[in-house]
């Protein structure tokens, strides 16, 4: 079986993600939280889960890389620097970094992508968002994630057609953008969804996240898969072979 090592095992995913282990053909290797030993942990794991914060991530890499051990990374609110980080690491050891380790956010974001190709610019794109209100970072990594399919779709980036929020007289809509709104409230583990408005028609794509257990079975199924992965960067994507 696979040994399992959950670097920030205090948070709400690193317990989930324990619990999940025991149904799992996994076993836990241990788990750490700031201040631990990432490279003691990652010593005695086949592979890592992280699901810290972005500042920890150099020094998660850092272990991951020195023992060769592989690395989920569901950290969200990284920068471009920490991207380019991700890339280093993924000449030694396998990596897969995520902004959201469901199944079927998974597959929405293949459709929402298929939908984007499809139907083509004259059709707004809207990612509405909603989640707990202790979640720190906004947009969603799912949002980003789902907004990034989008814009693949159209042959383009996120970066260049996101529109994050609107305030004042912001005049008419510019075609082609893909709007993305936060909605922070409650306990609200993850809804989103992708709003394609044509005239005179809708077609609404979403994803509900009903309990935290899913993303913690969702990230055990890929560092299982992961686990046995050569150095690369990989995604949800190809955990699934789309």
């Amino acid at each position: 079986m696979v040994a399992i090592g959950i670097l920030g095992s205090a948070g709400r995913m690193g317990r989930a993600i324990a619990a999940a282990i025991e149904a799992a053909d996994a076993t836990l290797a241990g788990g750490i939280d700031a201040g631990g030993d990432a490279r003691a942990l990652a010593e005695r794991s086949d592979v890592l889960v992280d699901f810290t914060i972005a500042k920890a991530l150099p020094a998660n890499l850092a272990a991951a890389v020195a023992a060769r051990t592989p690395i989920l990374i569901g950290t969200t609110g990284l920068s471009p620097a920490d991207h380019a980080a991700i890339d280093e690491a993924a000449h030694a050891i396998a990596v897969l970094q995520t902004g959201n380790t469901s199944l079927g956010v998974t597959l929405l974001a293949r459709l929402v992508r298929e939908a984007a190709a499809r139907l083509g610019p004259a059709w707004d794109i809207e990612i509405v968002e909603m989640h707990h209100r202790a979640k720190v970072d906004a947009p969603s990594g799912t949002a980003q994630l789902l907004g990034a399919a989008a814009a693949e779709g159209r042959g383009s980036t996120l970066g260049d057609l996101a529109v994050l929020g609107r305030a004042g007289l912001t005049g008419d809509r510019a075609e082609g953008t893909i709007g993305i709104a936060s909605l922070r409230g409650g306990s609200v583990a993850g809804d989103h969804q992708v709003i394609f408005a044509g005239a005179g028609e809708r077609i609404e794509l979403g994803h509900r996240a009903e309990d935290r257990a899913i993303f913690a079975r969702g990230a055990i199924t890929a560092a299982r898969w992961l686990a046995r992965q050569p150095a690369g960067r990989y995604t949800m994507a190809e955990v699934l072979g789309l």
